[in-house]
């Protein structure tokens, strides 16, 4: 539920006439029409947006398996604090550890067989030698085939040398990643916090994520010494924002209880893009995210508490003010063009303003309004302090004439002495 303070003039509302009548006749017996008034005086005012979220620590680590396996071990509770570093529980490492077993095997295999080709290699170029040195003395007693085919050996068992080093490399890299899958079967507290999710039970079996298959996610661990609390403020409202702006919260769980915080993040997206209604036939409701950071939240505070909080945008200190429901707007009909155009009457903007009280008569103003408050509008121009303003019913402010009869009356329907 969003309440927004800000008022937005930009278009005149449209009075059902059967209402309008009924209402002209009821006012307007006596003296004229009954009308409430109020005098414009200075006042602090507070604009502020208003917003629902929920609760979330500023850093959390959600805690998934990289590996498939059954849960051997589970050392932690929900609610526990945790240390960096701490065990937090044990998979079944019996698959891990012959994986393990396995590759430490084909290593020592790869590294026997780099042992036999460096001895064979040895063997050829020792022949090759002894082949070119007996030519060299004497063409008769070796062949320069024999020599050639000495040679061709000996680059054969340098090849061969070089793939079974090549094969050590590659079983000592199937161990590093076996050792590495086996250290997977203990998970430990990436950071010092508490567990506020815990998914699993002892004897559960977690499984890997795939493309369109979502892993198990064991556990959280949540730092909670900084609590922030994620609003979704919509998108008439995110411009009046600013990072720092201080703000109001209020959370289900704690009524009786106000808690302070500043505004820290706003979103440069949409929370949910339009793209994503495309085709669905409804208007899509734009809202961004805004983080709002707590300060000295208490211990007892939880992630995922529903919050709502009150963002101030604006202060006014001692201004000129008028009951938002006094402000109302009129064609500006009483202003004549200056060529006389009646088309350019007909096109005019309509204009902002209140009716002030005047001998006894409503005369409309023009105003200039800043800042919305709770319950009043800021004045920047158009009246002065001590002005006596229409300020109620809703009706009759909307269906007012300029220079009409009025009679003030009480909130409670007396007459207003003079």
């Amino acid at each position: 539920m969003r309440t927004r303070t800000k008022v937005i003039t930009g278009a005149l509302g449209v009075v059902a006439l059967v209402s309008a009548a009924l209402l002209s006749m009821n006012a307007r017996r006596g003296n004229g029409t009954e009308v409430r008034v109020e005098v414009v005086e200075t006042r602090d005012l507070t604009s502020t947006v208003t917003a629902s979220g929920n609760v979330r620590a500023r850093r959390k680590v959600d805690i998934s398996s990289d590996i498939s396996a059954r849960v051997a071990e589970l050392l932690v509770d929900e609610g526990e604090d945790v240390e960096e570093g701490q065990v937090l529980l044990r998979l079944d490492p019996s698959r891990y550890e012959a994986a393990v077993n396995r590759s430490l095997a084909n290593l020592k295999q790869s590294q026997a067989q780099v042992a036999q080709s460096r001895a064979n290699f040895a063997q050829a170029r020792r022949e090759a030698e002894r082949k070119g040195a007996l030519r060299e003395s004497d063409s008769l007693l070796v062949s320069r085939q024999e020599v050639e085919n000495a040679q061709t050996d000996l680059d054969v068992r340098s090849s061969l040398l070089e793939a079974a080093e090549f094969g050590v490399g590659q079983a000592q890299a199937a161990l590093d990643e076996a050792r590495d899958q086996l250290s997977k079967t203990v998970i430990a507290a990436p950071m010092t916090g508490r567990v506020t999710r815990l998914n699993v039970e002892q004897g559960e079996t977690v499984i890997v994520g795939t493309m369109n298959n979502p892993g198990s996610l064991v556990l959280t661990v949540s730092d909670l010494s900084v609590m922030e609390v994620v609003l979704e403020v919509d998108e008439t409202d995110v411009p009046e924002i600013s990072l720092g702006d201080s703000a109001k919260v209020d959370l289900d769980a704690f009524p009786e209880l106000e808690f302070a915080g500043v505004v820290t993040e706003i979103g440069n997206s949409a929370i949910r893009p339009p793209s994503q209604a495309a085709g669905t036939g409804q208007t899509p409701t734009i809202d961004f995210e805004v983080v709002v950071t707590l300060r000295d939240p208490p211990a007892e505070l939880r992630p995922d508490l529903s919050a709502t909080a009150e963002v101030v945008t604006e202060t006014r200190t001692d201004e000129l003010s008028i009951p938002i429901i006094a402000l109302t707007l009129r064609e500006e009909d009483s202003v004549e063009a200056a060529n006389g155009d009646r088309r350019a009457k007909e096109s005019a903007d309509p204009v902002e303003g209140v009716f002030v009280v005047q001998d006894g008569r409503a005369v409309f103003t023009a105003v200039e309004i800043g800042i919305a408050g709770q319950e009043y509008f800021e004045v920047i121009s158009g009246l002065s302090l001590g002005d006596t303003v229409v300020s109620g019913p809703y009706q009759v402010v909307r269906t007012l004439r300029d220079g009409e009869a009025i009679r003030p009356v009480a909130n409670g329907g007396s007459p207003v002495e003079d």
